[in-house]
């Protein structure tokens, strides 16, 4: 008996415009831009078939991509202001997905 192999998403928001520090992602820390950490952390763990960045920023995306990341596509405005949620940005990414690849999501591991 084949054991199915379960498909474990790592989803990363990261937003611009982020009130908090302007740019945070992109902020060079130790040589790296913030938003690199988690990417690089996300492809060591052996079980995690990908890992996806949801941004409304075309530099973030760029930079995601460099680090081995999906982004594929940019985040809406309505879904990425200081009012909106994860959740927002969650079933937006988790319906591109099923859309786009045509398979179900097991387990999404969310990663700031």
């Amino acid at each position: 008996m084949t054991k199915k192999k379960i498909n474990i998403v790592a989803f990363i928001p990261a937003r611009a415009n982020f009130k908090g520090i302007k740019n945070k992602n992109i902020i060079n820390f130790l040589g790296l831009p913030l938003i690199a950490y988690s990417i690089k952390i996300s492809n060591t763990i052996k079980e995690i078939n990908s890992v996806f960045i949801s941004t409304d920023s075309k530099k973030i995306q760029k930079i995601s991509k460099k680090y081995n990341a999906l982004s594929p596509f940019l985040r809406p405005a309505k879904i990425s202001g200081d009012k909106s949620s994860d959740l927002e940005a969650f079933k937006h990414f988790y319906n591109f997905y099923k859309k786009k690849y045509k398979k179900k999501i097991d387990l999404i591991i969310h990663l700031r």
